[in-house]
């Protein structure tokens, strides 16, 4: 599993966290994304977990990698869903939790992410997730592309 910390950089167990806070916020709505940069010879990825805490903010952890630089848009973009959908199988195995999947990924056409939608939304649902793209609700790809370049 990724190694996930706050944002001060401090290490974070994702499940004893999302407990303490499903404790404190019962209502809490659990959105996970991912986003990706190029930058110089490398693809940074960077994957969050939001914590949307009703009318009282969001609060979100989050994990970095990067890899050898993947210049393929499509498998650059195919790898942030595949993240995002490794987390949200393992976190909702060790917790029995609802969670929402953020893409980035547009549904205009005119842009070239959306040729990605059908498939990685087809994916996500299946495996009982709900799915949001932009322009809806993208709490958690918001921070990972904050926190990507």
């Amino acid at each position: 599993m990724l190694l996930f910390r706050d944002i001060h950089g401090v290490k974070i167990d994702p499940v004893k966290h999302t407990l303490d806070l499903i404790r404190v916020y019962p209502y809490v709505e659990i959105h996970i994304g991912s986003d990706s940069q190029n930058i110089n010879k490398e693809t940074r990825y960077t994957t969050v977990i939001a914590y949307r805490l009703g009318t009282r903010g969001v609060h979100y952890i989050l994990s970095k990698s990067k890899v050898s630089i993947i210049n393929d848009m499509w498998t650059r973009l195919w790898k942030e869903a595949e993240l995002s959908i490794d987390v949200a199988e393992w976190l909702t195995k060790q917790i029995n939790i609802k969670v929402e999947i953020d893409m980035d990924y547009n549904e205009d056409e005119n842009f070239k992410s959306n040729k990605l939608i059908s498939a990685t939304r087809g994916w996500a649902n299946s495996l009982g997730y709900k799915v949001n793209v932009k322009p809806n609700n993208q709490i958690a790809t918001r921070a990972a592309d904050y926190h990507c370049k």
